[in-house]
């Protein structure tokens, strides 16, 4: 179908909205979400269950079967319409299921993609491709995102989403797709964090914490740290300082050293936001070293250094140090996402305006309100607003009918 907002061209069955999932979450519309069916999803997702699926052998994996869920010859063989004596040979190698009914069978009620198996439909082919091309559509929806292009992201990882959650509820899921709706769900959660306005972000935190919730049940260190590190700064957004602390200080302890700077970027800003001073500073310090010894990136580079440090020096009552470091030559920002530049412009008018000098305050917003809009960026117009309250009209102005000409290309969900 085509968006009746954008005029994307979207998948047209992942709901009855008329328009794209980024435009129907701007307007204020959740994203839909399935219902658990109480599928044993997680029973294959442990490091234990893989080296069963690896082996293919259907004799280890009811074995591991029966160990993770903890079920007995006998209740096994009464689900299945056997006797207790042919599973266990079934375990021993004494008998085999040729038959491809009887192995979809036991396929589904163990919670198993038939293909394990040995047995493929054209329902699990589009599966196994799906996993194949999950991780591209990813790391797509991740440039799109670092581009300034977060509605795009959303509808890029939306289907991707939809469709694993649909399939694990049924009750087929390895490793790989939990793996994969983690890193879908932390990416959809941070594209949302972009576009929705400051009164609807608790969504963002809601899709970043799902991401946490699979991530706590495997065995891998980059999942976990993104997903502590993600969820961690959406709850910051909405207030949640304590419990986002928490999360980052855990993503910044286990994270690997390449991920690290990554990390210590929204730890930074909560510690100052909590008023923290040592801390903040000491964060301050780590970040630098990273930057200094790695490769710059969208995210973690000189500019948005500045950035994280300059307003947590305003938020610990620093003005001084804040305005020397305002005033100082700002780094280059090639290859700075769109979202940053708008982030370091209002910070910057917050201290000019907290210094007095209004009109250089005005100039930074007026920039950052027509960033923000032209990269459908809301809560950045709402904090540029925010910022110049009472003080500067002319920019409560351009923010308000900013807000005004987004939603209005809105038709209602």
């Amino acid at each position: 179908m085509q968006c009746a907002a954008c005029a994307t061209t979207v998948d047209d069955g992942w709901s009855a909205s008329q328009l794209c999932p980024a435009c129907h979450v701007i307007s204020g519309a959740p994203l839909p979400s399935r219902a658990s069916a109480g599928s044993p999803i997680w029973l294959w997702t442990s490091p234990s269950a893989s080296p069963a699926l690896a082996s293919g052998n259907l004799a280890v994996i009811i074995k591991a079967y029966r160990r993770t869920a903890q079920v007995t010859q006998s209740t096994l063989a009464a689900a299945l319409g056997y006797d207790t004596t042919y599973i266990s040979m079934l375990e021993n190698g004494r008998r085999a299921i040729t038959d491809v009914a009887t192995l979809r069978r036991v396929a589904h009620y163990m919670g198993l993609p038939p293909h394990v198996l040995g047995v493929t439909d054209p329902a699990d082919a589009d599966f196994i491709s799906m996993i194949k091309f999950g991780e591209s559509t990813i790391r797509l929806s991740s440039i799109a995102r670092e581009s300034g292009h977060s509605t795009e992201a959303i509808n890029e990882l939306w289907p991707l989403v939809w469709r694993l959650e649909a399939r694990l509820l049924e009750g087929h899921a390895d490793h790989a797709a939990a793996r994969l709706l983690g890193q879908a769900r932390a990416m959809l959660g941070v594209a949302l964090g972009d576009v929705l306005p400051e009164e609807n972000l608790a969504s963002a935190a809601r899709w970043t914490g799902r991401a946490l919730l699979i991530a706590h049940r495997l065995d891998d260190v980059a999942l976990l740290t993104r997903a502590l590190r993600v969820h961690g700064n959406e709850l910051r957004k909405i207030g949640k300082k304590p419990a986002a602390a928490a999360r980052l200080q855990r993503a910044c302890d286990i994270a690997p050293p390449s991920e690290r700077g990554a990390v210590l970027i929204p730890l930074a800003r909560t510690l100052a936001e909590l008023g923290n001073i040592e801390y903040f500073d000491t964060t301050i310090i780590d970040l630098q070293r990273f930057v200094d010894t790695h490769h710059g990136t969208p995210l973690v580079n000189p500019f948005v250094l500045r950035e994280v440090h300059l307003r947590g020096l305003l938020a610990t009552g620093r003005l001084q140090e804040a305005t020397r470091l305002a005033e100082a030559d700002t780094p280059d920002a090639t290859g700075v996402a769109p979202q940053w530049r708008t982030i370091e412009r209002v910070t910057v008018a917050e201290v000019f305006r907290a210094t007095g000098d209004k009109a250089a305050a005005s100039h930074a917003l007026l920039q950052s309100i027509a960033t923000a809009e032209s990269t459908r960026l809301p809560h950045q117009i709402q904090r540029a607003m925010r910022a110049s309250r009472g003080v500067l009209p002319e920019v409560e102005e351009a923010g308000a009918a900013a807000l005004q000409r987004l939603y209005l290309t809105l038709p209602a969900a």
